[in-house]
């Protein structure tokens, strides 16, 4: 293939899914059984715009249409810590597990939902690459040479698999006075790193996006910026950008195929 990584609608793609996020919390569909923001984030299927984008990119690359799958009984991976977690989008290509994606949002509730939010993504990605360590997607199971002299495993892609499964995470965050003020941290006994000093909840979360790749729990992450109601978004930075996530994916996609 020749050519640009991601289609060239993927803007439009972008701007719709994003329209889709707004629209569906500001529907009646949303249920009213826990008040509020949550209710909108529960109830409604707010982030199903971005399957559509996961699509493109798969058509655009050459791969099956059918190796894309989102319905709620073909999203279960398993676990090691849990018997199995449902992810938004699975992309499986010739019985191999190439992509797995998790779409967040957050609109309002900052200071209650951050931790929340990090917890669930840095849990997440443990809890993925141990069973996939152990042969949960292919491969031999691993579980029972375990001894108790064998060194614990957090993230062991890079000796286990040449071509481990691409997982990315975006976070779709309203852009507001609350998410873009600074925060003061609680220093009760020791100092936070730095960099996240009067930090905003943007800024917290960019630097999550960042550490979750640098360490490698994640092959990309990012954060997208969105207005209150307005399909306009943008990111903090390229390499945390939605454009740099999908390009990531383009690519292992598109090398899936070369070899297939």
């Amino acid at each position: 293939m020749t050519g640009p990584l991601l289609p060239p609608s993927f803007e439009e793609l972008v701007r719709g899914a994003i329209h889709t996020f707004w629209h569906s919390r500001g529907s009646g569909t949303v249920s009213g059984s826990q008040g509020g923001s949550r209710d909108a984030v529960v109830g409604g299927k707010n982030m199903d715009g971005f399957i559509k984008v996961v699509r493109e990119v798969v058509r655009h690359c050459g791969l099956a249409p059918e190796s894309v799958h989102c319905r709620k009984s073909k999203v279960v991976l398993p676990g090691f810590f849990r018997a199995t977690k449902n992810w938004d989008v699975l992309v499986i290509h010739q019985e191999r597990l190439l992509g797995v994606f998790e779409f967040k949002s957050q609109v309002g509730s900052f200071g209650n939902n951050f931790n929340n939010r990090s917890e669930e993504v840095i849990g997440s990605a443990a809890d993925l690459w141990v069973a996939h360590y152990h042969g949960a997607y292919g491969g031999p199971r691993t579980r029972e040479m375990i001894q108790e002299h064998t060194p614990s495993v957090l993230n062991p892609v890079l000796h286990s698999d040449p071509r481990p499964p691409f997982l990315g995470w975006l976070m779709l965050l309203e852009e507001c006075d609350g998410s873009m003020r600074s925060v003061r941290c609680e220093e009760p006994h020791y100092p936070v790193f730095k960099e996240f000093v009067d930090a905003s909840y943007a800024r917290r979360y960019q630097i999550l996006c960042e550490r979750l790749v640098e360490r490698q729990l994640y092959t990309a992450a990012a954060l997208e910026l969105t207005p209150t109601n307005n399909d306009s978004h943008r990111a903090l930075s390229p390499a945390t950008s939605i454009q740099n996530l999908f390009a990531e994916f383009a690519g292992r996609a598109l090398a899936a195929r070369a070899v297939s």
